[in-house]
């Protein structure tokens, strides 16, 4: 459906060709996952939960953001990316506070002079020294929860490059650095299950939308049936409904994450694309019914928005033909803030509208990320909320 060409300079650096967001014709072996005889695509269990993620509507304190930096894959790479980071943390800082992971000082210092050159306010922003391997915070960051009592916890479910496909010893700690930096409790998921952050939706009402090829994988959870899965995600995020879409593995680097195709987008809110861009987007036209026939936690059906992908093939800022359309659906919701990928393209506008009607009492703002969506991703996959 879509060529791809693969440059030298990729063949070097894992992510000019495989990422977490983007879809591509994959040339990576197929990875097989497990799951139950007969399992039903729609499940519902108890809700005996320890802890409870708050959807990414509700208030947060900040979003944290991953900096891209040179010592993975050039200065090259730090240098055509940081424009998408300078742009949505100006957005955010008028939404909330901005966290920013920085590799070393000298990394620090250098991103605090490309915000003051943008006038970029440093007033609601904070700096973190982690050494990291890449930028895809949403996947190897840490997902907050609440317990019982209302109290903020970090989990941390590991991390391994999407198993196995990409540099990440750097990056799975970083849950753990947070909590110690920050001085959160921390409950650690890295012997029990392999997950990442753009791998599932939440919808604060305790539904779980998520591809089986993402989760329940070999490459990530070997031999993990849906059910064991399905308990573990009961009572760490506070879920009891699962839509499960069967997804394709080894069809792009994440198999098939879920935020790049469909998102809550508010509790009783599903933001997707129409019939053909799903399929475009190598959705499985049985996935498709079962994605369009979703119910909330009562049975109540979903209402849905369907973005349109771009109308153009995309082009990086420095005129490369990627031979791919965008996606808008991986957008990010701040407090006041809606950051949607931009590419260009006529078609941003038309998203760009479309989820200012959903949300009415926020700015919806075009970021431009025609040179990440080369390496792989759009917004929500480099940001991740802290809830209030």
């Amino acid at each position: 459906m879509k060529s791809f060409q693969i440059t030298a300079f990729a063949i070097l650096t894992y992510s000019l060709f495989f990422t977490n967001c983007k879809k591509e014709d994959s040339f990576l072996p197929n990875e097989t996952y497990m799951e139950t005889a007969n399992a039903s695509d729609i499940t519902t269990t108890d809700r005996n939960s320890t802890y409870y993620m708050p959807d990414e509507t509700q208030p947060h304190e900040g979003t944290w953001l991953q900096w891209p930096h040179q010592y993975q894959y050039g200065s090259w790479y730090r240098n055509s990316l940081s424009p998408t980071w300078v742009a949505m943390t100006k957005e955010l800082v008028e939404s909330e506070n901005v966290h920013i992971i920085a590799y070393n000082n000298s990394h620090k210092n250098w991103i605090i002079n490309k915000l003051n050159q943008a006038g970029v306010p440093l007033t609601n922003v904070d700096f973190y020294i982690f050494q990291t391997n890449d930028v895809w915070v949403r996947d190897n960051g840490p997902i907050f929860v609440e317990d019982a009592n209302g109290n903020l916890k970090i989990e941390d479910w590991g991390f391994n490059g999407w198993g196995n496909k990409a540099p990440y010893l750097k990056d799975n700690p970083i849950p753990a650095s947070i909590a110690n930096s920050i001085g959160m409790p921390m409950v650690n998921l890295n012997g029990t299950m392999k997950v990442e952050g753009g791998a599932f939706e939440v919808d604060g009402n305790g539904v779980f939308l998520a591809t089986k090829s993402a989760i329940l994988n070999n490459n990530r959870n070997p031999g993990m049936t849906q059910a064991q899965a399905e308990a573990i995600f009961t009572e760490n995020l506070g879920v009891g409904k699962f839509i499960w879409l069967d997804g394709v593995p080894g069809v792009e680097l994440t198999d098939m994450h879920i935020d790049g195709f469909a998102r809550f987008g508010t509790p009783n809110t599903i933001v997707t694309m129409n019939n053909s861009d799903l399929q475009y987007w190598e959705v499985p036209q049985s996935d498709i019914d079962v994605l369009y026939a979703a119910t909330d936690i009562d049975g109540t059906p979903y209402h849905f928005v369907y973005l349109p992908l771009t109308q153009n093939n995309v082009k990086t800022a420095y005129g490369k033909n990627l031979w791919y359309k965008g996606s808008y659906v991986n957008f990010y919701t701040a407090n006041t803030k809606v950051l949607v990928p931009i590419y260009n393209d006529p078609n941003d506008t038309v998203a760009i509208a479309i989820l200012q009607g959903l949300y009415p009492d926020k700015e919806v703002v075009g970021i431009d990320v025609r040179n990440l969506y080369e390496n792989g991703g759009m917004v929500h996959c480099v940001t991740q909320q802290q809830p209030e």
